[in-house]
């Protein structure tokens, strides 16, 4: 497989290291949604994660990707010999929650599907349907489709009923396949089912994304999700971005030997990206160097950035920012078998994001940025503020957490008390309706849950609108649960004072004042850790 750099006159990326803090540390930058704060942290006591430099992208992406299909891992053919005139063969894609943020054209997906499609016509294959593998995500819309498979793909599908988002609701569209030993409903898409070859095209962001997860989530409903996607499989998934570590992957692999067992063959389509979330050039350049590394003008730059947004409305500041597509550079791809597929995509993706950090902290602060998996296109809601802080950095770490058991997590996110109307309706009756009775997970789950996901008029939105499901916002709940049971405190710095109340944390106004209150459950002078994310960074915690 290609896996050669492209040539530059670049120095090679720098790895990932520990910064610990002292007198001449500058301010560090801290996300917060739509803005930034310049945050001066503790000497002596303190110490910021940060990322790796990116690395460098496939000098030919499309000759990796062919190469790739041509030499698959693990017990499969090349893909031309998977392909015979007559057959069914189904396409099912990652939706629009991966990448974050979007990636400038060519999509990875567009790229990759081109070339499937390319081989699939060469074969004589005339029978091929593309499934945005959305569970229980809202549908894509036709723009959020052109963008992820290209225009030539969208109008050659779409208008035929080709291509279309999955419908996890429909009965005649879905089936139970089977159950695990665990007792577990193995809930998946019957075209997928029944197809004579499953295709799935993956983009692994992060360490979660990819292997059987993404045919036995992305392609499953209600009757399926619910066996992982609950308090007891995530309290007990240390962390979710570490698979052998996570019982929500490991419920999804015993999903996928049903999967496997029902007659469903699956070539797997992994890819990884590297983390050039903001690009080495342009408006947002900055946000990718080390502070003291700023030159004068980096400076001038950001002050003049940050007073501009401070004057912007907010629905103008979640324009800009929603139009920031990422220069994101392909680092990898791999097809085959699931497994030894995935195996090759975490090592890649380990790669670029693992940083080893000696020993856990006290308090755990981070910078909340504007977006997460499901505010694309859309309002980040307190739930989500949540979800993006306790379900997914929080579980950034391998090994072990980086916060102690019982210390305290600062995050800073203006929090609005504010949802998309459309896109999140069921969060909007969480908020309003569970968590003014309650915010424990395990009563949520008991008491509201079966109530939210079997709502017909929830259902009909997520069908026929571009809603989430009406059991999302449990999900999102749940995300945070290890996090909840984990933790001491948390405390959200700048957000909505009444929203924090409301989801069961504590507000500051100041980091600073955070860090006081802090002290009333970790003792005075604790330690503290600043994980400096995004871009992505992931700790290996030793």
């Amino acid at each position: 497989m290609n896996n050669e750099n492209k040539e530059t006159s670049r120095p090679s990326p720098r790895p990932g290291f520990v910064l610990d803090v002292d007198r001449n540390t500058p301010p560090i930058v801290f996300h917060h949604g739509e803005n930034f704060r310049l945050e001066k942290l503790p000497v002596g006591r303190s110490r910021v994660v940060y990322p790796s430099e990116p690395l460098e992208g496939l000098s030919d992406p499309e000759g990796a990707i062919k190469d790739a299909l041509l030499n698959p891992l693990g017990d499969s053919e090349p893909l031309p010999s998977l392909l015979k005139p007559g057959m069914k063969l189904t396409i099912a894609f990652d939706d629009i929650s991966l990448p974050l943020p979007p990636m400038r054209k060519p999509d990875i997906r567009q790229r990759i599907i081109e070339a499937v499609l390319d081989m699939a016509a060469e074969a004589g294959v005339d029978d091929v349907h593309l499934i945005a593998a959305l569970a229980l995500h809202r549908r894509m819309t036709e723009d959020e489709l052109r963008h992820a498979v290209g225009d030539r793909v969208y109008d050659s599908f779409a208008p035929k009923g080709l291509l279309y988002n999955l419908d996890a609701e429909d009965p005649e569209g879905m089936i139970v396949l089977g159950e695990t030993p665990h007792g577990e409903d193995v809930h998946f898409c019957r075209r997928a089912a029944e197809s004579d070859l499953l295709i799935y095209v993956n983009i692994n962001l992060v360490s979660m994304d990819g292997g059987h997860k993404s045919t036995a989530t992305g392609l499953a409903g209600y009757t399926g999700l619910r066996h992982h996607h609950n308090v007891h499989t995530l309290r007990n998934s240390k962390s979710i971005m570490d698979k052998d570590n996570s019982a929500l992957h490991a419920s999804n692999w015993r999903m996928g030997d049903v999967i496997k067992d029902a007659g469903v063959k699956i070539f797997q389509i992994e890819t990884t990206v590297n983390n050039n979330t903001f690009g080495r050039e342009g408006p947002l350049a900055l946000l990718q160097k080390r502070e003291w590394e700023w030159t004068a003008r980096d400076r001038g730059q950001f002050i003049a950035m940050q007073r501009g947004l401070d004057l912007l409305p907010v629905k103008t500041k979640r324009r800009i920012f929603g139009g920031w597509q990422s220069p994101y550079e392909m680092t990898s791809v791999q097809a085959g078998e699931v497994e030894a597929v995935h195996k090759r995509t975490i090592e890649n993706v380990y790669a670029q994001q693992l940083v080893t950090v000696e020993g856990q902290t006290d308090i755990l602060t981070m910078g909340l940025p504007y977006i997460c998996p499901y505010n694309v296109n859309s309002i980040m809601n307190p739930i989500l503020v949540m979800c993006l802080g306790l379900g997914y950095f929080f579980n950034l770490y391998k090994g072990k957490p980086l916060v102690r058991e019982g210390g305290v997590l600062i995050m800073s996110h203006p929090t609005p008390w504010e949802f998309h109307p459309v896109h999140h309706p069921s969060y909007i009756d969480f908020f309003e309706q569970v968590l003014i009775e309650t915010t424990d997970p395990i009563e949520i789950e008991k008491k509201y849950e079966k109530q939210f996901a079997e709502d017909e008029w929830y259902i009909h939105l997520y069908r026929n609108s571009y809603a989430y499901h009406g059991v999302h916002p449990f999900y999102m709940w749940y995300w945070g649960s290890h996090a909840m049971q984990h933790l001491g405190r948390i405390i959200i710095v700048g957000g909505d004072q009444k929203a924090v109340r409301r989801l069961g944390f504590q507000s500051a106004s100041t980091l600073q004042d955070a860090l006081e209150i802090a002290t009333d459950v970790v003792g005075p002078q604790p330690t503290i850790t600043h994980l400096k994310n995004p871009p992505i960074v992931m700790a290996d915690v030793i």
